[in-house]
């Protein structure tokens, strides 16, 4: 008979891996066969725990980056099947099998082969992309290099425009100098920092700002290099709380602030057969950014390595037999 091995948090810090029963599909669902699943930066959060959590988490969870094969198919669904490979939506997916939506699935193009495909996390990043609106020329500054950033810099840099890359670590800048930027400044100084893209933009400051880290700092910093009229892109998840933000400066300098998180499933949808698209086309590499590989049962251990960014750390994934 066979079994679905799914980790269980179980509380702060403390994982456990499960033999559960396979899931159940229904009439229009799908269950995935998981390749793998990679690790996000909001998991953290509940990885090392918050008073508001409630443990243990369901079984699977808060994995959502999964992509596998398709194990099996309701009976409505049509469109997919048995074998296919597939990116999925869904929030179970530190487990071998899942199940979701078969509209929350996503073929993958033959030409991807059997590379890892973090499918939500790719997608978000080809939707605050689109939300950017970047044109040939422009000016853009990407503050904070990790896996978002740094497709960000790519996915700019072929659109032709100009790119600053902001971080606090050398590998990040180094990352980010390979995937297109201009000029790559380190985040170790507020006014230094807004200085150096003075110099470089004629004291113009930036036509696009994306803000990708999540912190007050950084987004206080994004607000500074944007030029009068540019627009400001708030791609971090920003979840430890409230924020402060100098509405007097964005008012005065007539900024176009976006908030470019997403809840529409079928916007993610969207992105990430967009990002398939864009890999399958040699438009866009991720391979280069998966720095960190782990077993289900190093979990933990991929979970630690995401909160601490540390070395040259940038996107984990965690992969199954």
């Amino acid at each position: 008979m066979r079994v679905n091995r799914a980790a269980v948090l179980t509380g702060p810090r403390s994982f456990t891996v499960e033999a559960q029963p396979l899931p159940e599909i229904g009439a229009s669902r799908v269950r995935v066969r998981l390749q793998g699943c990679g690790v996000c930066g909001s998991n953290v959060p509940v990885w090392e725990g918050r008073p508001w959590f409630n443990y243990p988490l369901a079984a699977g969870a808060p994995g959502h980056e999964g992509w596998g094969v398709v194990d099996a198919v309701g009976d409505q669904v049509q469109g997919l099947k048995q074998g296919d490979r597939v990116a999925v939506l869904s929030y179970n997916a530190f487990a071998e099998y899942d199940v979701t939506e078969a509209s929350h699935v996503v073929p993958l193009p033959p030409a991807l082969g059997d590379q890892p495909f973090p499918g939500e996390a790719l997608g978000c990043a080809m939707n605050v992309f689109r939300r950017s609106e970047i044109q040939p020329g422009q000016t853009v500054a990407i503050v904070g290099i990790g896996f978002m950033g740094a497709l960000l810099t790519s996915l700019a840099a072929r659109a032709g425009a100009r790119v600053f890359a902001i971080s606090r670590r050398p590998f990040a800048l180094e990352i980010a100098r390979r995937m297109g930027a201009e000029q790559v400044i380190a985040m170790d100084d507020h006014l230094r920092i807004i200085e150096d893209v003075k110099a470089l933009t004629e004291n113009a400051g930036c036509d696009r700002v994306i803000e990708a880290t999540g912190f007050q700092w950084p987004l206080d910093l994004a607000g500074e290099l944007t030029k009068e009229r540019g627009r400001l892109i708030i791609a971090g998840y920003h979840q430890d709380g409230p924020r402060r933000v100098n509405l007097q400066l964005w008012n005065w300098r007539g900024l176009d602030v976006i908030n470019a998180h997403e809840r529409d499933p079928q916007v993610y949808i969207a992105g990430m057969r967009a990002a398939a698209d864009a890999v399958a086309a040699g438009q866009l590499d991720p391979a280069p950014l998966y720095t960190h590989r782990f077993a289900l049962d190093g979990l933990p251990r991929a979970l630690d390595a995401m909160s601490g960014r540390e070395g040259d750390f940038l996107k984990a994934v965690v992969v199954y037999d």
